[in-house]
C-alpha cells in the first residue's frame, strides 16, 4: 500500500475509532495485533507472561490515547510500539523501585548473577538508545539484511553495519552490566 494510501486509510479509521465504530477500531487492531505481539515478545526477550502484560498494557493505553495517534507521522503499528517500549521501560523502572524500596541501595547493586538472562535481555534492550534497539530490531526481529535496512531508512549500507555494531556492543555492555560482569575488562586477542 502507498504511503499516502496508508494514511488516508487511516485517518479514516482514526475517525470512525473515535466516533465509536467499533469495527474500525478491530480492523486497526487485527492489521497490528500481530506485528504488536512480535515486537513486545522480542522487546521482553521471549518472557511470555511480561509480553502478555506488556501488550494489554499497550492496548489498553492505545484506546485511551487514540486522539494522540497522528497517522502522517507514522503507521498505527509503529504508534504503538512507541507505546510498548515506554511500556516496558516503566515496568522495569517500577521494579527498580520496588526493590529499591524494599531490600535498600546496598543490596539492589549488587551483582545479579542468579538473575534469568531473558529478563536481562530485556533490561539490556530497554537500557539502548531508542536507534541502537530499532537497528537490532530490524536487522534481528524485521531479519532484514543491511542493504535493506539502509534502503528503508535512507542510509548507506556501511552506516547500517557502524550502526549495528554499535548497537551490539552497548547491548553486550548494558547485559554484562546487569549481569554482575566486569565490562571493563576485554579479551586480549593475540
Amino acid at each position: 500500500m502507498l504511503s499516502s494510501e496508508r494514511v488516508r486509510r487511516e485517518i479514516a479509521l482514526r475517525g470512525a475509532v473515535l466516533a465509536g465504530d467499533k469495527a474500525a477500531w478491530r480492523t486497526l487492531y487485527d492489521g497490528a495485533h500481530a506485528e504488536l505481539w512480535a515486537y513486545v515478545v522480542w522487546r521482553c526477550a521471549g518472557l511470555r507472561d511480561l509480553a502478555e502484560d506488556i501488550t494489554q498494557e499497550t492496548w489498553l493505553v492505545a484506546v485511551r490515547r487514540m486522539r494522540d495517534f497522528d497517522p502522517e507521522r507514522g503507521r498505527f503499528a509503529a504508534w504503538l510500539r512507541g507505546i510498548a517500549a515506554l511500556t516496558i521501560r516503566n515496568h522495569f523502572r517500577a521494579r527498580r523501585l520496588r526493590m529499591t524500596q524494599s531490600l535498600g541501595e546496598r543490596e539492589l547493586t549488587a551483582p545479579a548473577k542468579d538473575a534469568d538472562p531473558a529478563e536481562l535481555i530485556a533490561r539490556a534492550l530497554v537500557e539502548l538508545p531508542e536507534r541502537y534497539e530499532a537497528a537490532l530490531r530490524a536487522k534481528y526481529l524485521d531479519a532484514l539484511s543491511v542493504a535493506q535496512i539502509a534502503e528503508e531508512w535512507g542510509e548507506t549500507p556501511k552506516a547500517i553495519e557502524s550502526l549495528l555494531t554499535r548497537a551490539r556492543e552497548e547491548f553486550r555492555i548494558a547485559y554484562e552490566k546487569l549481569a554482575g560482569n566486569d565490562v571493563n575488562i576485554r579479551e586480549i586477542k593475540s
